[in-house]
């Protein structure tokens, strides 16, 4: 069975609607008016015990409505959500048991108290065993490296000690479930690598299904085989990276480096396809783009090498986060296919 199950999940909210000026405030006193607002539009999808996944979406797409109702924090307006067999609203108690959640822009640990007694209480909480929290602190602590500051107060903590921290909280008592929103905002490229590094040990030690949004493509990159897509509250995507890249990912780019004494050509190449062309004399470098299902890079490739010198080239297919921001914008218009 699925760890996590969802279908036709829905949440909308009730706003009111505020008139402007005193007047406007005497009218809503008599007549209050509402507006209805989807977070949340019949998304369904499952998710294996020990997968990693990118929830993704810009900002207002629902991806938080979705995590809380998942956490148990909010109750769907329709629709079905189980997390390791219990419905997260209706038994907050039981799941809070077997999930962690980090959210970057929150923290869970007491702002006036040093890391470790924060940690104690936690163990307190959970009721874990003591044989667990001390092999878990000793594991984290190493892996984290947060031994330096576990008896700091958290409030003189740095941004990157304050997640680390916040991520060993949220994994002591070894939870089924994590969910990680912006884990790794705002940190420099050397905490972002350690906090990668951790999260993909603990999957592997512990089978740890982990569920994360994030705005960083290059943890979607690093982290996740798999991508669960949403925008206005509808899902517009949900499969493995790769598949990504190969159905929605149709412009590449190839870089040439050529004699650039020796440039045999015009200029005029449109009729292989070439939708993008920069070249770079000083540097005798040339940059193509092309839509690959429309060119064919060898062909490309042998018409340049029949008029100049090619001494090195190399194809760059289309960065994932550019794939995303297309199906972003593609969503405006049309809604995309599924994939299983």
């Amino acid at each position: 069975m699925s760890i996590i199950q969802v279908d036709q999940l829905t949440k909308t909210f009730h706003r009111p609607i505020r008139g402007t000026g005193a007047l406007g405030a005497i009218r809503d006193l008599i007549n209050r008016r509402y507006e209805e607002k989807t977070a949340v539009d019949r998304i369904s999808f499952t998710i294996e015990r020990g997968e990693i996944v990118g929830y993704l979406g810009p900002n207002g797409a629902g991806k938080s409505t979705s995590i809380k109702m998942l956490v148990g924090i909010l109750v769907p307006t329709s629709g079905e959500v189980r997390v390791d067999g219990v419905i997260p609203y209706k038994n907050r108690k039981e799941n809070a048991s077997k999930i962690g959640v980090v959210f970057g822009q929150r923290s869970q640990l007491w702002w006036d108290i040093p890391v470790s007694e924060t940690f104690e209480l936690m163990k307190y909480m959970y009721n874990i065993p003591t044989a667990d929290f001390k092999r878990n602190i000793e594991l984290f602590t190493d892996v984290l490296g947060i031994q330096d500051f576990m008896h700091v107060a958290v409030r003189q903590l740095s941004l990157g000690q304050r997640m680390r921290a916040d991520l060993c909280a949220a994994l002591l008592h070894n939870p089924s479930i994590v969910y990680l929103d912006e884990p790794t905002i705002g940190l420099d490229v050397v905490v972002k690598k350690k906090i990668r590094e951790f999260l993909l040990e603990v999957n592997a030690l512990r089978q740890t299904t982990i569920l994360l949004t994030t705005h960083d493509m290059s943890d979607v990159e690093k982290l996740c085989s798999r991508v669960i897509i949403i925008n206005n509250g509808r899902k517009m995507f949900d499969g493995d990276l790769e598949r990504l890249k190969s159905d929605y990912s149709a412009d590449e780019t190839m870089i040439l480096h050529v004699d650039h004494d020796e440039i045999g050509f015009d200029g005029n190449i449109s009729h292989l396809g070439v939708t993008d062309f920069t070249y770079h004399p000083e540097s005798g470098s040339i940059l193509l783009r092309y839509d690959k299902r429309h060119a064919k890079p060898a062909s490309i490739l042998a018409w340049f090498m029949e008029r100049t010198v090619v001494h090195d080239f190399e194809i760059k297919p289309a960065e994932v986060e550019d794939v995303i921001r297309d199906i972003y914008q593609d969503s405006t218009s049309c809604e995309l296919g599924e994939v299983q």
